[in-house]
């Protein structure tokens, strides 16, 4: 358990580890490519770590240092008697079963028990389409998962449904090597855009062009193989979202100072939101600065596709002032924990009034004047456990349980955030 210590104002620039949705996508790009790879900057985490040692399971040669070279295998994926365990790494399952599925041995993708609860049936009724012998060793369309490898068979095939944008990537960043052009359409409403798009980009960026639709709902991916090259990880705009959230509620100023503008990252559009409640923005350098205000204000807005920052932006409105709406977000339920039930969950502990919807949460902020300490519950979600350590800026007595949870994405978490208290001015 760690208690957070409250503090005036914050005033601080920091610098936050690689983005966790790159470093993955990038990873899988130069392990299918043709020649070596260096990843500049990649994060190093229990979720990536998972990620590098399937691939390495499956025959990429990784080398790991401050940067990382990998050799890629030019899509030919070598068998592995073992199951590949991913934890509860949702992109790497999703990933890694696609990638898996190119290879011609039987293969078994396996989680641990909150992943074998954390659905994948639509992504694999996408690859049955694509000629991959694919099924659900329990018959819960959830891990563990068994493939009997006899590649990709390309032509057409249909994603069901686009509530993951895992699902879509994953099927997107093998298409190349499938063994006839590949056409993948999706049904029904697809969450998450900008995660495709950020797949789309490092596809490019590793010399694999995709023809698609304006509204993603069709795709035609050339045969081809990713090249080896020089790639740059941007900060992770995900993690960012704690400081300048610790920016808003406290009144003060973080400037985060790897996370360009543009940015290939959705979660990078909370800054803006942030705005709307009445933070002051401004591009600096690299990076971007948030300058808090006295008041803010509550807000309406559709965050499907933010999922990640959902629970950043839940704890700011409980400090803001007035009704804060936070709509499209019933996709929460099937991430590392529940989500859209445990951030209402731990809010309504802090005394804030905040209701549950199937796809929605309602915050009725009142400036957090009549808010209080709590023993936080982190699901063993990283986000949870990152999200409350904000309210405790401003709330004496949040204590935070099960922090370790943050080595999934953020290892170094607890330290950084040490610096908002250690350098106020």
């Amino acid at each position: 358990m760690i208690e957070i210590q409250p503090v005036a104002k914050v005033d601080v620039a920091i610098e936050v580890p690689g983005s966790k949705s790159l470093t993955q996508r990038a990873l899988i790009a130069a392990a299918l490519a043709r020649g070596e790879s260096r990843l500049i900057g990649p994060l190093e985490s229990e979720d990536t770590a998972y990620s590098s040692q399937a691939l390495t399971q499956l025959g990429v040669a990784i080398e790991k240092g401050k940067d990382w070279r990998i050799r890629g295998n030019g899509g030919l994926i070598k068998p592995s008697e073992e199951p590949i365990f991913l934890g509860n790494n949702g992109t790497a399952t999703r990933f890694l079963t696609s990638v898996a599925a190119l290879g011609h041995t039987q293969y078994t993708i396996d989680g641990d028990s909150r992943m074998q609860q954390r659905p994948i049936g639509p992504l694999m009724t996408a690859l049955q389409g694509w000629g991959v012998d694919i099924s659900s060793v329990r018959g819960t369309d959830c891990p563990p998962i068994n493939i009997n490898g006899r590649g990709v068979a390309g032509g057409s095939t249909v994603l069901p449904e686009g509530k993951s944008s895992q699902y879509l990537s994953s099927l997107l960043l093998v298409a190349p090597y499938a063994k006839l052009p590949a056409i993948l359409k999706v049904e029904g409403p697809i969450f998450s855009k900008p995660y495709i798009a950020m797949t789309l980009a490092v596809m490019a960026d590793f010399g694999i062009l995709v023809d698609c639709a304006g509204d993603f709902s069709s795709f035609s991916v050339p045969q081809g193989f990713y090249q080896g090259r020089e790639y740059q990880i941007e900060g992770d705009a995900s993690n960012a979202s704690y400081f300048w959230a610790a920016a808003a509620v406290t009144g003060g100023r973080v400037t985060v100072t790897n996370v360009p503008v543009p940015s290939l990252q959705g979660d990078a559009m909370l800054v803006p939101l942030l705005g709307r409640m009445g933070c002051h923005v401004e591009k600096t350098g690299g990076g971007i600065t948030l300058q808090g205000v006295e008041r803010l204000e509550g807000i309406r807005v559709d965050m499907g596709d933010m999922p990640d920052v959902v629970p950043t932006l839940a704890v700011v409105a409980a400090f803001a002032h007035g009704t804060t709406v936070i709509e499209n977000i019933a996709h929460l339920r099937i991430k590392e924990c529940d989500r859209l039930s445990a951030v209402v969950t731990e809010l309504n502990k802090l005394g804030v009034k905040v209701e549950e919807h199937e796809s929605a949460m309602i915050i009725h902020g009142d400036g957090g004047v009549n808010l209080k300490g709590a023993d936080i519950h982190t699901y063993a979600d990283h986000r949870m456990a990152m999200c409350f350590a904000v309210a405790g800026l401003r709330i004496p007595g949040v204590k935070i349980n099960g922090e370790e949870c943050v080595k999934k994405s953020f290892p170094d978490f607890w330290q950084r955030f040490a610096h908002l208290a250690a350098k106020q001015k």
